[in-house]
């Protein structure tokens, strides 16, 4: 683990160094910021103001995302999917700024991982793009619908959208070389097909992919949960590519990379555009993320997959509670 650090420290060391900037130059107005958005010095709703100091919650944060990344990564979930339901449901953070933070943690994420995609033929860009057009431009509309509504309505359609990921996760079952026997007309037309090696197997697998208007109405719709929530949409991406247009599991989640880094840069500009995103709250969040998701990739060969997948359904099920509770007023 302290070789990962140091490896991570030197190859990515300008950024942390422009990241942590930010907070070390600014930290009285981070900390009224903060304040005005009910975050650090103001205890939850009911309760005293707190006494802890300005660096308390951007510590817990970076703790926090730090052991989110090396969980989602060998459980094959976006960062923010558990990001923002967890800080959201746990810190005392208006949730508008969790949203904002979320949408920058799973593009980082995402920006990360896509070159090596490409490159390794895990990800395909005719595949993506119109999936990522149409998911980006309705990222915007959820976003500025996610920012207008009351944020009790958000944490309960929160509360719900996490509980649907849940069953989906216990119900789905993914398929690895799905076969399509004829590809439809649009998707020959737009050339979604490819080849790509399968490093475990050492095969190559030529693939096509079918349903894809119906994927394209689909992705208009998870675009919209993306902005609105702010958790990304790894989660739905995969299942939506694989099970339903047929492409084949890695290549799903390769182009599932590339759709979240075109959809959350469009929602995440409206979240910044209307001050949304607090380096208070983004900075250690993202530090912390890059910083778990690369122990989680070293994990990934060592952690047996089944337990991961009990922790995370755990966890995503606890906040999803959490969350409705919320937003009911039954658990301030």
């Amino acid at each position: 683990m302290t070789l990962t650090l140091l490896k991570f420290t030197r190859h990515h060391l300008p950024l942390l160094g422009a990241l942590l900037l930010l907070m070390l130059l600014f930290p009285g107005e981070t900390a009224q910021a903060t304040e005005l958005a009910g975050a650090a010095t103001t205890a939850p709703a009911g309760a005293t103001s707190s006494s802890l100091p300005w660096w308390f919650w951007p510590l817990a944060l970076f703790v926090t995302c730090f052991l989110i990344g090396i969980v989602a990564v060998p459980a094959g979930i976006g960062g923010g999917t558990l990001f923002v339901p967890i800080v959201g449901g746990f810190f005392p953070f208006h949730l508008d700024f969790v949203r904002g933070a979320g949408l920058l943690v799973a593009l980082a994420s995402a920006l990360a991982a896509g070159p090596m995609l490409l490159r390794g033929g895990l990800a395909s860009l005719r595949l993506a793009l119109p999936l990522a057009l149409l998911a980006s431009i309705s990222s915007i509309a959820g976003a500025m619908l996610g920012l207008a509504l009351p944020a009790n309505v958000i944490q309960i359609a929160l509360g719900v959208i996490v509980l649907g990921i849940v069953a989906l996760m216990f119900s789905v079952k993914k398929s690895e070389f799905p076969v399509v026997a004829q590809p439809d007309r649009l998707s020959s037309i737009l050339g979604m097909h490819g080849v790509f090696i399968d490093g475990a197997s050492g095969r190559s697998v030529d693939w096509q992919v079918h349903r894809t208007p119906i994927g394209l109405v689909l992705f208009l719709l998870i675009g919209i949960m993306a902005g609105m929530f702010g958790i990304g949409a790894g989660w739905a991406n995969v299942p939506a590519l694989n099970l339903l247009m047929g492409a084949p599991l890695k290549v799903s989640a390769g182009t599932s990379g590339l759709v979240l880094s075109l959809v959350d840069s469009a929602a995440a500009w409206v979240y910044l555009n209307r001050g949304a995103v607090l380096p208070m709250i983004a900075v250690p969040s993202v530090v912390g993320m890059m910083l778990g998701a690369r122990i989680g990739a070293r994990l990934l060969n060592v952690l047996p997959g089944a337990v991961i997948r009990k922790m995370v359904i755990t966890l995503l099920l606890f906040a999803g509670i959490r969350a409705l509770m919320k937003g009911t007023g039954l658990w301030v």
